[in-house]
């Protein structure tokens, strides 16, 4: 946005530096954009926000964008007055490897693709990826050697593999066995001996351990051509950081809305492709606790829109150039609309808006009209901003220059953008990082609509409508395709454009909003907070119990190694029938933070008061259905309406509280059981026998959750009874025996 490059005004919300715990811990996130890099220092105790600062991304830097997460790093600790040994945890999005990608700033790899007996042939076949396109009309080169591997192959063939690959112009080298996943040895040979060598490499089982020779290859070849580039950047940041007196593992996020740590980045750095629209979805989920919603990040230019259910982002299989690799993203959806979005103009009597957007005032070289100083003497002036746009973008000027005479080059020029439009209908708050000048705007707004001979606040309102129409058909899909309850979807508005799109948007949907505390820096919040987190995935056919749990023990080793602490880590298991294939993710914080401290806990009433506000239903119709010391639990009773009213049928919402006021989970039909660590098992056995329905796919269970100390488990995507009562024996075997345990069931009429 336009107020993003100026400084930013005082935040009444930010602690003052004389009252901020000098001794206390602090948590660093840096979240890289695509105009600015954004920093945050967070009260690790009471996640307070410390200070925040911004500097221009450095996209053209000999060091990329690595100088610009340097140079915020340094201007936070130094207008924080933040000594280095407080700094418990940093962390930072990058756009290296997605712009990587765009731009086509990547290495030649040379692939060893590997196989025997009666599949050597197609091994050789489908390690052979070629050209892989990575944007329009920017493509990865890459150059193939095939080694038989019916008997183990020496080094001096692997070598000799190596060297000519090289010499045709490889930078890195990618290994790809088939059936890899179940033997590796032969991959990692070949790694070894390209390391030795000096040559980066990576093998198709460290990206995947999915079967599926071909997208396997074409993964690891992707994430060979980064490593250059990335491990560049990531030495460069981490050498500085250690400069700085920082001894926290410096940690990278992810594209599926979580972190990992450098020396896992320096192995995968495919995994942060499109880690910047993560960050804001890890905000809406640990620091504006989202249960089910719809995260809109809104920015000058570009609006991402992603679903969050059940207190999750929504997760995709990756894909490059129109082709899938093995990795995963969130489901972020981008529209070309934001806070500075510029319209289009039809003149004439009447004159009217016919679009805003895609072209930002920013990009186009344009101020705000709601940031101007004052009032001002304002003409319209219809412009092509590139070549390529319409040229029926409005442009504001200096209306005592004359029309063909040559503008100064010191003439300020203006546009009005959805910002304005939403502060002229007082949409946006007075604390709101997107508050503008109402004489400016009002004057402006006034003098266009006299041009184009309409009402201005009908111009106003035709701006927003248009805007937002763009926004609402990515919302509409998002619900239809997450299965979502409307009456249960909250839009909420991050970055510093939110106020300009969510509020109108919101009221024309119907739908409940809210807007971010400190929007304009959510992304660097959300690196700040976001959980260290891993995925193991195999293809298992009919998984036993014992293949469940060891899924579920790896990718809990693995978040261990990254640094979680035990008491933290929460892992999600499903299973995808269809495919195969079971995938435990496993997430921890590096340290635990008592939330429960966060905020004074809500009153009994305060929270029936809540929940029955969620549910659209009078407080006397909700009651309190089970307790526990981090929890409550609300019932309710309404009428859902089937076949155009004809049919009626009572549904049982339930809502989890935590004691700070979160809704951590909504469900719209289901039940709940209170018992014991030790009967646990029981209870969701019973719960899974009264609510499972049958169907064409035979037995359908209901999805359930578990209250366990301060956990939520998430047992949801199991197949039988018998799978969620094994996942959840760990979940509460280390509880007092006396503890209250609640296992809640979702059904699915």
């Amino acid at each position: 946005m336009q107020s993003m490059t100026q400084e930013s005004r005082p935040d009444p919300k930010l602690k003052s530096k004389a009252s901020a715990n000098a001794k206390s811990k602090v948590r660093v996130g840096i979240d890289v954009g695509g105009t600015f890099t954004h920093a945050v220092a967070l009260d690790a105790e009471s996640l307070e926000m410390i200070e925040k600062v911004k500097v221009h991304t450095t996209h053209t830097a000999r060091e990329g964008v690595a100088k610009g997460i340097i140079d915020a790093l340094q201007l936070l600790l130094a207008k924080a007055s933040i000594e280095p040994a407080r700094v418990a945890f940093i962390a930072h999005s990058t756009t290296q490897a997605t712009n990587a990608l765009l731009e086509g700033d990547v290495a030649a790899v040379g692939i060893i693709g590997m196989g025997g007996g009666l599949n050597s042939f197609m091994a050789n076949l489908s390690t052979q990826v070629g050209k892989i396109e990575l944007a329009p009309g920017k493509f990865l080169k890459t150059f193939h050697r095939f080694v038989d591997t019916t008997q183990a192959p020496k080094d001096e063939v692997l070598v000799t593999a190596i060297d000519e690959l090289i010499k045709q112009g490889a930078v890195a080298i990618a290994a790809s066995e088939a059936f890899s996943v179940d033997n590796s040895d032969n991959e990692k040979r070949v790694v070894e001996l390209a390391r030795s060598k000096g040559i980066l490499a990576t093998c198709g089982s460290e990206v995947s351990q999915l079967y599926g020779l071909k997208v396997r290859t074409r993964t690891a070849v992707i994430n060979a051509s980064m490593l250059p580039r990335m491990l560049e950047s990531a030495n460069m940041t981490e050498k500085s950081v250690r400069e700085a007196g920082i001894k926290a593992p410096l940690m990278i996020m992810r594209s599926d809305g979580g972190v990992m740590d450098i020396a896992a980045m320096r192995e995968r750095p495919i995994l942060t492709m499109l880690s910047g629209p993560a960050a804001g979805v890890a905000a809406a989920m640990m620091f504006l606790h989202i249960s089910d919603g719809i995260f809109l990040e809104v920015g000058g230019t570009s609006t991402d829109i992603s679903a969050i259910v059940n207190g999750k982002a929504r997760i995709k299989s990756g894909e490059i150039g129109g082709h899938r690799i093995y990795t995963n993203t969130l489901d972020v959806r981008t529209v070309g609309v934001a806070g500075g979005s510029m319209p289009r103009i039809r003149t004439g009597s009447p004159g009217d808006v016919i679009d805003v957007g895609p072209r930002s005032a920013h990009i186009a070289g344009l101020r705000y009209v709601s940031f101007a100083s004052g009032p001002m003497s304002l003409k319209s002036e219809l412009i092509q901003p590139f070549d390529g746009d319409p040229k029926d973008y409005l442009a504001l000027i200096d209306s005592e220059i004359e029309p063909g005479e040559e503008k100064p080059e010191h003439t300020t020029r203006y546009t009005l953008t959805p910002t304005c439009a939403s502060n002229y209908l007082r949409l946006v708050s007075d604390e709101d990082c997107a508050k503008g000048n109402n004489e400016a705007i009002s004057f402006a707004f006034d003098s266009l609509s006299k041009e184009l001979n309409t009402e201005p606040k009908k111009l106003a309102n035709d701006m927003l409508t248009l805007a937002t129409s763009k926004a609402e058909n990515v919302i509409l899909a998002l619900i239809k395709d997450n299965k979502l309850d409307r009456s249960m979807v909250t839009l909420v508005g991050g970055g510093g454009g939110a106020a300009a799109i969510v509020p109108f948007l919101a009221e024309k949907m119907k739908l409940r909003h809210k807007l971010s505390q400190h929007s304009d820096v959510v992304s660097a919040i959300g690196v700040a907070l976001a959980l260290i987190r891993e995925t193991v995935e195999r293809q298992v056919v009919n998984p036993t119990n014992d293949d469940i749990l060891k899924l579920r023990d790896e990718a809990q080793t693995a978040v261990l190694k990254m640094g979680a602490d035990p008491a933290s880590i929460e892992i999600h298991v499903e299973i995808d029938s269809r495919a195969n294939i079971v995938r435990a993710t496993a997430c921890g914080a590096t340290s635990v933070t008592d939330t429960d401290k966060l905020k004074k806990d809500l009153s009994d009433e305060d929270k029936l008061h809540l929940a029955a506000e969620s549910m659209h239903a009078q407080s006397s119709a909700v009651s309190l259905k089970a307790g526990t010391d981090h929890f409550s639990v609300y019932g309710g009773k309404v009428m859902a309406s089937k076949f155009f009213g004809m049919l009626q049928s009572e549904l049982n919402p339930i809502r989890v509280i935590d004691r700070s006021g979160n809704i951590r989970l909504q469900v719209k039909d289901g039940d709940c059981l209170v018992t014991t660590p030790s009967e646990s098992g029981r209870a969701i056995n019973q719960l899974v026998e009264m609510h499972s329905q049958w169907g064409d796919a035979g037995k359908v269970i209901p999805s359930i959750f578990l209250l366990s100390g301060p956990k939520l488990v998430d047992l949801s995507g199991l197949m039988d009874a018998s799978q969620v009562t094994t996942l959840s024996a760990p979940e509460v075997e280390k509880l007092p025996a006396d503890a209250k345990v609640v296992a809640i069931a979702s059904i699915d009429r």
